[in-house]
């Protein structure tokens, strides 16, 4: 990692067992599980790209839980973040994690920095032709009429992971916001997957397919 990169606080929102930890450790890390443990309270991961321009941006990433209890934590990871990924499963047919993807959109709209860059992610894309339920256009037009970005992905293949991030990364301004680690955003130099101090209840729950 650059010793000049800019840091930037990231924040992962969306339904339980979209594939936040899945699309995330895909990304830090090159890995993925078909069968992962929920997250609990928030963990904590960092992960640095080079974009086309040669900028290197390290991201701080903040992967929140939405299991009951948990939701109203919310605000205190996506509070001073420079970014949000807020993802859903293309293959609910009942649209319910698209549904609540658009709420996050809104709740952000009320509570974060008004400069907060927003990608909206539909995650499973290996599954579009046998298993979709909502439509790319569908969720396209969305995102244009509120202005975010979009990507639809696949954490299980890698497919457009990366290009979620990069996406993001050069929206972001060239000076970093003051307190883009604020908030719980770990030491210079630390790297990999890092759990979030002080997590209530510990940090992971019983097993669910987060693919």
């Amino acid at each position: 990692m650059s010793r000049n990169a800019q840091s930037f606080k990231l924040v992962l929102l969306g339904e339980s067992a979209v594939g936040k930890s899945s699309l995330v450790l895909r990304f830090a890390k090159d890995e993925y599980s078909d069968f992962r443990e929920s997250t609990i309270g928030a963990a904590f991961l960092t992960q640095t790209l080079t974009t086309d321009e040669g900028r290197d941006i390290k991201f701080e990433i903040w992967d929140t839980s939405t299991t009951p209890g948990y939701r109203s934590l919310a605000p205190i990871y996506f509070r001073n973040s420079a970014a949000a990924v807020i993802v859903y499963d293309i293959t609910q047919r009942s649209q319910a994690s698209f549904a609540q993807a658009k709420t996050w959109v809104q709740t952000l709209r009320r509570q974060a920095d008004p400069s907060i860059t927003i990608i909206l992610v539909g995650n499973k894309l290996d599954l579009a032709s046998s298993s979709r339920g909502t439509d790319r256009e569908l969720a396209e037009a969305y995102a244009e009429e509120e202005g975010l970005l979009f990507v639809e992905a696949s954490a299980k293949t890698g497919e457009n992971v990366q290009e979620v991030f990069m996406q993001v990364a050069k929206k972001l301004p060239l000076a970093p916001p003051p307190q883009a680690t604020s908030g719980g955003g770990g030491k210079p130099g630390q790297k990999g997957v890092k759990l979030a101090p002080g997590q209530a209840s510990g940090q992971q729950a019983a097993q669910a397919c987060n693919c």
